[in-house]
């Protein structure tokens, strides 16, 4: 197995390091791959010290799979080169989820519609990941109709830049901003770009690809996402609504049961998700369940989960283990 990391250097890439280390993941070769301003770094994988090498480098050397996190642009100019190579891409950016032609994957849900042919595929977007696993089996169980989700995203979400703007704030120090205001000790409802409706890309994005992941255009979706200052993970409140009624002890039943979750739901002993909790970890942590009873056949829940792992890296590493697997590469 020859795995390329592009994006190695990166925050996610470092991540996605850590965790093919931890899954054991059967490596013969591995290339680490990043922009030109990049190559020739030193990083030690395993107790081995590997040199960074360029892309075109990568592309030659025809890796089984690469797994990209290395933003849009890279992705959309390079991925291509990689597949016509013969290589399974494994996307970490926005460039390709919502290309009609491309797969929206997160293994718990659909990694079974995968097949040999499919050369780019497109790991879906973090704050999307978490929810939709949460929310995958009360989907098959009751029918999602419509969902209402406000957002607490980690600055980690951003970047470097992010981390180490809320690190001056918090020492005193101007630097530079990866945000238009000050993080520590605020909250802004502002992750990404506005679009035309008004809405942030981070925030459509929870529309489009949630309906794409479960196949269902007929979802209705509205978000707000809001950066905080935190680093361990992204929080999410959830309303969900249903086309059929539900039972809550069997909600927590169908939750305590599925793949990629644990079920934090106690109030007698203030047992909940935080993101001090998922730090560090891959499951999606799911709690604060209750009835909306404002609304019938309608669910409150509050979501949490590392969006550097389950988020970004993991899921990104989980489909490349289907992929070996099943013997689709």
């Amino acid at each position: 197995m020859k795995l390329a990391v592009v994006g190695a250097t990166g925050m996610v890439g470092n991540v996605m390091l850590e965790v093919l280390k931890e899954r054991n993941f059967p490596v013969t070769e591995l290339l680490l791959v990043a922009s030109e301003r990049s190559v020739g770094k030193k990083i030690t994988y395993k107790e081995k010290e590997y040199t960074v090498v360029g892309l075109q480098n990568a592309v030659d050397q025809k890796p089984d799979i690469a797994v990209f996190s290395a933003g849009g642009d890279t992705s959309l100019e390079w991925a291509p080169k990689f597949a016509a190579a013969g290589t399974t891409v494994v996307d970490n950016s926005s460039a390709w989820r919502m290309d009609a032609s491309k797969k929206l994957i997160v293994p718990e849900i659909n990694a079974i519609e995968l097949t040999k042919e499919d050369k780019i595929i497109a790991n879906p977007n973090c704050s999307t990941i978490q929810m939709v696993v949460a929310l995958a089996p009360l989907h098959k169980r009751y029918r999602i109709k419509r969902l209402v989700i406000s957002t607490y995203q980690s600055i980690t979400g951003t970047g470097v830049k992010a981390v180490q703007q809320l690190e001056n704030e918090y020492a005193g120090i101007k630097g530079e901003m990866a945000y238009p205001y000050p993080i520590h000790r605020n909250a802004l409802p502002h992750c990404d770009v506005f679009e035309d409706n008004g809405y942030t890309k981070e925030e459509m994005k929870l529309v489009r690809e949630t309906q794409k992941i479960f196949n269902d255009n007929t979802i209705a979706v509205t978000a707000t996402a809001v950066r905080i200052p935190v680093v361990g993970g992204h929080s999410e409140s959830i309303n969900v609504e249903f086309e059929n009624e539900f039972d809550i002890s069997e909600i927590r039943k169908l939750l305590h049961e599925a793949d990629g979750v644990t079920l934090k739901d106690n109030t007698d002993t203030n047992t909940y998700p935080m993101p001090i909790y998922a730090h560090g970890h891959d499951d999606v942590f799911v709690g604060r369940i209750r009835r909306d009873e404002s609304k019938s056949k309608t669910l409150n829940m509050w979501v949490v989960s590392d969006n550097l792992r389950k988020g970004a890296a993991t899921n990104t590493i989980q489909i490349a283990e289907y992929l070996m697997a099943n013997s689709l590469i």
